[in-house]
Parts: C-alpha cells; structure tokens; sequence
C-alpha cells in the first residue's frame, strides 16, 4: 500500500491510496477499483507530474533560480 496525492482532472478527484492489488482510494471515498478509462486517467496524471518533477529535479541540480512555470 502506497500514500498518495495525485490529483486526476478528468475524473475530478484525488487519488490518496493504491494498494499492492491495484486498487485505489479517492479522497473522501472509500476503496475502489477503478476502471479501464479511470486507470488510463490516473496513469496519464501520474505521466503528467513525473515530467513536471523531473524538470524540478533538473533546475535544481543546474543551479537554476528562474521560477518554474
């Protein structure tokens, strides 16, 4: 089980726990799992953030100041 906070803004919600089994819990809900177009959502979020961390990874290990966009 893994803690979370991804937001999905397709689906409108915030994904706040994943199980080992795949299942996840949204914020304010109870466990559920999710499905084939909810999974595609969650996944696409979690590209989305990883890209958005790597950049910081990168402006920070260059020494960059300039504000993240």
């Amino acid at each position: 089980m893994a803690v979370v906070h991804l937001y999905v803004e397709p689906m409108d919600a915030t994904v706040v726990e994943m199980s080992d089994d795949g299942r996840v819990r949204l914020e304010h809900e109870g466990w559920s799992e999710p499905t084939l177009q909810e999974r595609r959502a969650i996944i696409y979020a979690a590209e989305q953030e990883i890209a958005l961390l790597q950049e910081l990874i990168e402006r920070l290990q260059n020494g960059r100041t300039d504000p993240v966009a």
